[in-house]
């Protein structure tokens, strides 16, 4: 059994979602969030694109209905013990299977939570779901109380988060070996995927973000690579990856000198950076720290220019995003605790100049300053 996790810390996971379950007078969740699954047992698959449902009763006591595809998988990987497998055929609706097996173990009537927002239940699933269950019992919609679960780190999660942090510094040193005119984007990024493979990481969650020349103001992956010139411009994000834990990084590289204007942006991203860093505490809500971003924006005219959230929660996340929740943005609530793990990215895109700028880095929070998880510089880097 490929366990990340001793069992007691899966016993205090599944303790904590029974308290919660308690106090929403739960006798049932059905968990389709990978993250969630993963959290509580240690399930490792990307299977969760078709049907797969973890039946979790009041009692602490769970079931997953899977394809066999991943019966070996959850055997190998979690501490599930009862897997019921539904089976590929025409016409299939593995709906109406969990229906089935809802009523075996006695939960006709019941209050039933539902996780209905995430990636693991598509909208069309979603409908077949409440075909089935609407008549039932009693549903529920519990989206993101796992993930409030998971928001703060356990002392042996953050033990997976430093190594992580770790990957990801020795991903840029990898880049910047590379980093010259002529370098071909292409070379770069596998440098970077290597140097976390050959580290002991993983997969990141979705793409790293590549782009040089105009391509740098984008903040997505997208595909075609191409050569750096004498003086470009070279955004990266990237996360190295422990554990399904990440740790994501930011940098906007020059290559030749840096123009004024690249010098304009760099001193106001910076600038922020600190701004952030200081709200990042207890005394403070997620809405702060963004606010706190915003400030220094406005200050330098760049609010057109930057964007509407500046970072968010990181941790275990499985395809199509290593984002979690909660996220840097105008008004929420969420207070900032000790033991969370932060991404706080600066992003300033100036399409009117073509000039793009970015810095973001991964924090450890704590009762005082937030810890920053990398060793590497926030110096402009120009090469």
């Amino acid at each position: 059994m490929a366990l990340h996790f001793e069992p007691e810390e899966f016993a205090a996971r599944r303790d904590r979602l029974m308290m919660v379950m308690a106090e929403q007078k739960l006798d049932a969740v059905l968990l389709f969030a990978q993250e969630s699954t993963y959290w509580l047992t240690g399930y490792d698959t990307f299977g969760f694109c078709f049907f797969q449902c973890l039946v979790v009763k009041a009692d602490g006591s769970n079931v997953l209905m899977t394809r066999s595809a991943d019966l070996r998988q959850a055997r190998q990987t979690s501490n599930i013990e009862n897997i019921l497998v539904w089976a590929d055929r025409d016409n299939a609706n593995p709906a109406a299977d969990l229906r089935e097996l809802l009523n075996d173990l006695d939960l006709l009537g019941c209050r039933i939570g539902i996780e209905y927002q995430t990636h693991g239940l598509t909208a069309a699933n979603g409908r077949k779901l409440d075909e089935q269950l609407t008549a039932f019992g009693q549903l529920v919609d519990i989206s993101g109380i796992v993930d409030k679960l998971r928001l703060l780190k356990s002392p042996a999660e953050i033990v997976y988060s430093r190594k992580a942090a770790e990957l990801s510094d020795e991903a840029l040193d990898a880049a910047l070996k590379l980093v010259k005119a002529g370098a071909d984007e292409g070379a770069i990024l596998a440098a970077m995927q290597s140097a976390i493979f050959a580290g002991g990481g993983d997969y990141p969650a979705n793409e790293f973000i590549i782009g040089s020349g105009e391509d740098a103001l984008l903040c997505r992956y997208k595909s075609g690579r191409r050569k750096l010139t004498k003086n470009d411009q070279l955004t990266l994000e990237w996360a190295g990856v422990y554990r399904h834990y990440h740790a994501p990084m930011m940098r906007t590289i020059l290559t030749g000198k840096a123009s004024k204007r690249h010098q304009e942006l760099y001193d106001a991203a910076h600038e922020a950076l600190e701004a952030v860093e200081a709200a990042m505490t207890p005394d403070f809500t997620f809405g702060d720290v963004f606010d706190a971003h915003a400030k220094v924006m406005e200050a330098h005219e760049l609010t057109r220019h930057r964007l509407n959230a500046c970072g968010y929660s990181v941790g275990a996340r499985f395809t199509p995003s290593w984002m979690d929740m909660p996220m840097f943005y105008s008004g929420n609530p969420e207070r900032i605790q000790p033991d969370m793990t932060l991404f706080a990215h600066m992003i300033i895109m100036d399409s009117e100049s073509n000039t793009a700028m970015t810095l973001g880095r991964t924090y450890l929070t704590t009762n005082g300053q937030a810890e920053p998880l990398s060793r590497q510089s926030l110096d402009l880097i120009v090469k």
